[in-house]
């Protein structure tokens, strides 16, 4: 079956792995939608441009072309740190493969694939099994607690009901009890987050992140600044604002919490393209980074800090992140943490359209 040019230009474009062809004299005939979001290049610029041109600064790339028309040998590269014309440093795996035409090479096939993003996918993947089998477990245990509890709290009224007044002192110790079996349900209730249909909307994110900033100061006393970076050309989010506001806030809760005095706490917003979250490629997505300059979490705990119950405080639940983590997967996002810079970041990344909700 035969196809229009169209439709293959069509297909080209739609890949979401980072395409260029170079004729036999090594200038740049053709680059899909998804080379020129990773390598931040414009087509109209770089067309009849050779590698040297385009990517100046890893001379070995363009060598590696350059052999594999000579040749006519298939060559793969891995783990290229490549410096894009933004500054920003990407990881990938370079393939060229050769378009053979009789015994030469007419034309050369590049395919740069993001490790960085490729890597994401992995950790992604083994953090859903462990988080799901982690959910499970806390899940199965918390069922179990739910029905002695209410045995607890309706023999406490039975009590009450029994005392008749009698015994003021005896009664308040009925009421602590129903008090404090009433707080063990909604802690198990907060451990157990419904998946319920999320109430999408448009949501403005800076506006939430300030919201979220005006909730933060309120609450603690402790001194600590807050620095935005905000990236004001980033459009309107589909989300359910008042989810993405709790998960946000049990992020930036910790924050406050980890920070000695006078600590910072950093709001970077920025827009990445053709990123893949749980098994689909978004052409837009949204990554917000929290970070703060205290001391970072534990190392014992720190695989397990979205796991229901991990915690390093005395005081704290251990519900926090792993709400957190649940709330934006609801989204189709994710949630990232890293030590970078003796600094602790919290990258949340959340798609711009919800398509499957």
């Amino acid at each position: 079956m035969s196809i229009s040019a169209e439709t293959a230009l069509q297909m080209f474009d739609n890949l979401s792995t980072a395409v260029m062809l170079f004729d036999k004299d090594l200038h740049l005939t053709c680059i899909n939608n998804a080379c020129e979001d990773l390598l931040s290049i414009s087509k109209r610029r770089v067309i009849g441009q050779t590698p040297q041109e385009i990517i100046p600064q890893y001379p070995v790339l363009a060598d590696t072309i350059e052999r594999t028309l000579k040749t006519g040998s298939p060559y793969t590269e891995r783990s290229l740190s490549l410096t894009l014309p933004n500054s920003r440093s990407v990881t990938v795996d370079c393939k060229v493969t050769p378009i053979m035409n009789g015994d030469a090479c007419s034309e050369v096939i590049v395919e740069l694939i993001d490790a960085d993003s490729l890597h994401r996918v992995m950790r992604e993947e083994n953090l859903e099994i462990l988080h799901d089998a982690a959910r499970e477990s806390v899940r199965g245990i918390a069922h179990e607690i739910k029905n002695p509890l209410g045995g607890i709290r309706g023999a406490a009224q039975l009590l009450e009901r029994e005392l008749n007044n009698e015994d003021s002192g005896l009664i308040e110790y009925t009421q602590i009890i129903i008090h404090e079996a009433d707080r063990l349900r909604n802690f198990i209730d907060r451990m157990l987050v419904s998946d319920r249909k999320l109430n999408m909307g448009k949501v403005n994110i800076h506006e939430l992140l300030e919201y979220v900033c005006s909730l933060v100061e309120a609450e603690f006393d402790e001194s600590f600044e807050i620095i935005r970076d905000y990236d004001p050309s980033l459009p309107l989010l589909s989300a359910d604002r008042e989810q993405v506001i709790q998960a946000v806030l049990n992020i930036m809760r910790n924050a406050v919490q980890a920070l000695a005095t006078d600590g910072h706490i950093w709001l970077r917003t920025r827009v990445l393209r053709q990123i893949t979250i749980q098994k689909r490629v978004h052409r837009l997505v949204v990554r917000l980074d929290i970070i703060d300059d205290g001391p970072g979490i534990p190392a014992g705990i720190e695989k397990g800090i979205f796991y229901p119950m991990i915690t390093s405080r005395a005081e704290g639940t251990g519900l926090g992140l792993s709400i957190a983590q649940s709330l934006v997967k609801l989204h189709g996002g994710l949630i990232e943490y890293e030590r970078k810079d003796e600094k602790t970041v919290f990258s949340i990344y959340l798609p711009m359209e919800q398509n499957h909700v």
